[in-house]
């Protein structure tokens, strides 16, 4: 099994006021996930004390960082990461298309091996814009991420899409790797974390791999450390895994009897 977790930490500035990576670090453990989506993290910016808050929170967690600045002012950085203690390779991070006067948007694919076999992981924070999120699909769904051939199954695709259920980014992605609630799409809301009414937040997985369980993290520490919850899912990467071998199987010839 490999668990997923993505997270909108807000450069993790709680509902209280406090800046405190220590206590997003503290959400993401008490899931115990394998694999770690963060969005909304400062590096090098004097708002937030001119930590590199996705190396803090990796080293609370034991994990290592791979980390795609979307805006760059000077040396500040503000962007997201993939954290995992598995063997992992980052594969390519690029900005995503925007608008003028809109936050900068990007995305990142990391390869991640578990069990053996390597995982395709792509993150993402898309816009609040319509126009925006569709272009910003589209770019996700071409050669260099989704469409990439090298972006082979199994693959998971998570992060903020700013997107609810049902609508025409959501379907859009769903229909190249199914949304892992499945008919239960409206489910579990992620935001705003004290009182969660919608789900902007996703995970998006292909065909190959099996969920076992989705949900979101609750409780009073999650309810004040960003204003999104995480969102966390169980999945089993042993379909995939078969689909593999069978694959390699039948793709070594046979001798021909002399």
């Amino acid at each position: 099994m490999l668990r997923v977790l993505t997270y909108n930490v807000r450069r993790c500035l709680g509902a209280d006021g406090r800046l405190a990576p220590e206590r997003i670090a503290a959400v993401i453990a008490a899931c115990r996930p394998d694999v770690v989506a963060l969005q909304e993290l400062d590096v090098g910016r004097a708002r937030s004390g001119g930590i590199d808050q996705a190396t803090v929170i990796a080293g609370h967690l034991g994990m290592r960082s791979h980390f795609h600045p979307a805006m760059r002012v000077s040396d500040e950085l503000y962007g997201d990461a993939i954290l995992t203690a598995l063997p992992s390779r980052l594969v390519r991070a690029k900005a995503l298309p925007g608008h003028d006067g809109c936050e900068p948007r990007g995305a990142l694919w990391a390869a991640v091996v578990a069990g053996g076999t390597e995982v395709q992981v792509v993150t993402t924070h898309l816009g609040l814009g319509r126009a925006e999120r569709r272009a910003q699909a589209e770019a996700l769904l071409g050669p260099d991420f989704l469409g990439d051939p090298a972006c082979r199954d199994p693959v998971v695709l998570l992060g903020d899409f700013n997107a609810l259920p049902g609508s025409g980014v959501h379907r859009r992605l769903a229909a190249r790797l199914p949304d892992a609630h499945g008919a239960r799409a409206w489910t579990r809301p992620t935001f705003p974390a004290r009182l969660p009414l919608l789900r902007i937040d996703h995970v998006f997985v292909s065909r190959s791999v099996a969920v076992r369980a989705v949900r979101t993290v609750g409780g009073t520490l999650a309810r004040v450390a960003s204003d999104h919850l995480p969102l966390v899912a169980d999945l089993d990467l042993a379909p995939a895994q078969a689909a593999r071998l069978h694959a390699a199987r039948i793709s070594v010839p046979r001798e021909e009897p002399a």
